[in-house]
């Protein structure tokens, strides 16, 4: 995977755009593109990333992230994308469940790595999209087979369910709980299982990481 400086460097070469032009375009300061080139800055928000890949043709995930194609149009998730019902939006599904507590769901944000597309109301963050459970960790209320959608741009409360990662980049799907602030000022939280065979997570015991917040859920009823 490419860095940001790698990214900013090519956007800048073959479009032919200054420090300048790419402030102006995302509308940052000509200082926070300079730290987008030279470091040490690694990844960009949604909204300047959306900004550039409209005025560029590069995709707003690449330049963002590094991952996906370069060019692969408007939309993060374009290689998932079908025509959409009026008013709605497909959202790319993501599976690949893992074994153990906290390989649960592993979580692939490429373009074209969904096995399927759910359509859904256009309310959600750009980089949403929807987790397929498996896995017995959150009996009774998530079954294997439902599906949630995450967005990454909402902030979770005490209560709401999350999709979290580590930095191998695998994933797991739990309620969010808050336990304090440690000695460095940082939250303490807890990823939650309802079933109680499997154990509760903390993030002042291993690095964990809140990917987004559960904002719908969808279950699958099985007939025999």
């Amino acid at each position: 995977m490419t860095t940001l400086q790698e990214r900013i460097a090519k956007l800048m070469a073959e479009t032919g755009k200054t420090v300048g032009d790419l402030a102006e375009i995302a509308g940052v300061s000509s200082s926070a593109v300079t730290q987008w080139k030279d470091g040490p800055t690694k990844s960009l928000k949604t909204a300047p990333a959306v900004k550039l890949a409209a005025a560029t043709g590069f995709s707003a995930m690449w330049i963002a992230t590094g991952v996906g194609p370069e060019k692969s149009g408007a939309t993060p998730f374009d290689a998932n994308a079908k025509p959409a019902p009026l008013g709605m939006r497909p959202y790319p599904v993501i599976s690949h469940v893992q074994a153990g507590a906290l390989k649960e769901i592993a979580v692939p944000y490429g373009p074209g790595e969904g096995f399927d597309v759910e359509y859904g109301d256009d309310d959600a963050s750009q980089w949403s999209f929807f987790l397929e459970i498996e896995g017995d960790s959150m009996l009774p209320d998530f079954r294997p087979g439902d599906r949630v959608l995450i967005d990454p741009d909402v902030v979770p409360r005490p209560g709401d369910y999350v999709a979290a990662r580590n930095t191998k980049q695998e994933a797991t799907f739990k309620k969010y709980r808050v336990r304090g602030i440690d000695e460095s000022g940082h939250e303490v939280f807890e990823l939650v299982p309802l079933n109680n065979d499997y154990p509760v997570l903390r993030s002042d015991e291993r690095h964990l990481v809140v990917i987004g917040t559960m904002i719908e859920h969808r279950r699958k009823f099985r007939r025999r």
